[in-house]
């Protein structure tokens, strides 16, 4: 089976406020990318696919089946909620043991694959001490690891980022990379979109409801090749290189700066081969390259805009 979600026709309304509109959408293996502002219907597409709310149009199935009231499907997922929702007077372990006792473990299963858990996202040294205790990030870690407990087929994490320092933040990207390397499909859902280019290149573009783009970000990009780059070039000698590249016919515009030089091309590929050039001669012109126009950002600006 290819697809992990497969998604078809959906559309999500309450009363008169479409939430989602007529998506079509398959999700594979790896890291996918669930990305929008907030409104463009991120969390209720999660939802559904965890069977938490009925499609008013179309139809879902996770892992070849549908979800909504079906154990045999929901007992395959993981998922890591942007919300808290703790028990009181309750310890990180307790959480993710009882939580492991909901779905069906034994004791001594369930104890077990809370401290493994706790483990897997660097709690083992607080795993005891009161939930109420704990910061934000220390919270997102605990709900990782209850989503993580029961060895999932598929990992759904919302906004799993959120209150994470950067040290966290980069222990959170190694752990999803490594999940996937390992075989558990993972979806992160995110607002984010710089997080997002962290850990994946494959991604699913929502904007009021509506899928607006799938698939990996450079072929998505090349949905806007026929529009101008902005490539910024760091340079010892600018004015050196503004004088060589100032004939080309692809160069639009160029700026004169200190560092370097901004450029604007109609035909990217013709500029890197030219600036890679400058930049292997005997005297480089070039330093580094870079284009904000190859950002995640950049795409996303410009397929809400357009």
């Amino acid at each position: 089976m290819s697809a992990v979600v497969e998604v078809k026709s959906l559309s999500k309304w309450f009363g008169e406020v479409i939430a989602l509109n007529n998506l079509d959408l398959e999700i594979g293996r790896g890291v996918t990318g669930l990305l929008g502002p907030n409104g463009a219907g991120k969390s209720t597409l999660i939802k559904v696919i965890l069977g938490l709310h009925a499609p008013s149009r179309g139809s879902v199935r996770v892992l070849g089946g549908p979800p909504r009231n079906n154990a045999a499907v929901l007992r395959r997922i993981g998922y890591c909620p942007e919300t808290d929702n703790f028990y009181a007077n309750t310890s990180g372990f307790e959480f993710v043991y009882w939580m492991n006792r909901y779905w069906g473990m034994n004791s001594r299963d369930a104890a077990r694959a809370a401290e493994e858990a706790c483990d897997l996202v660097h709690m083992t040294d607080r795993m005891h001490d009161p939930v109420e205790e704990y910061s934000k990030g220390m919270r997102q870690r605990i709900k990782l690891a209850q989503a993580l407990a029961a060895r999932p087929d598929f990992l759904l994490l919302d906004e799993p980022m959120n209150g994470l320092d950067p040290q966290g933040r980069d222990e959170m990207y190694a752990l999803i990379q490594r999940l996937a390397e390992h075989g558990t499909p993972v979806v992160v859902s995110s607002h984010v979109l710089y997080e997002i280019e962290r850990i994946t290149d494959d991604v699913v573009l929502l904007y009021g409801g509506s899928l607006i783009a799938q698939g990996r970000v450079r072929d998505i990009r090349a949905l806007i090749d026929s529009q101008p780059h902005t490539i910024h070039v760091s340079s010892g000698s600018p004015r050196a290189l503004a004088a060589r590249v100032a004939g080309e016919g692809h160069i639009l515009a160029l700026e004169l700066r200190d560092d370097g030089l901004v450029l604007r091309t109609s035909d990217p590929n013709r500029c890197y081969d030219l600036l890679n050039g400058l930049a292997l001669g005997e005297d480089p012109l070039v330093r580094t390259i870079e284009c904000a126009d190859d950002s995640l950002q950049a795409v996303f600006d410009y397929l809400t805009k357009k």
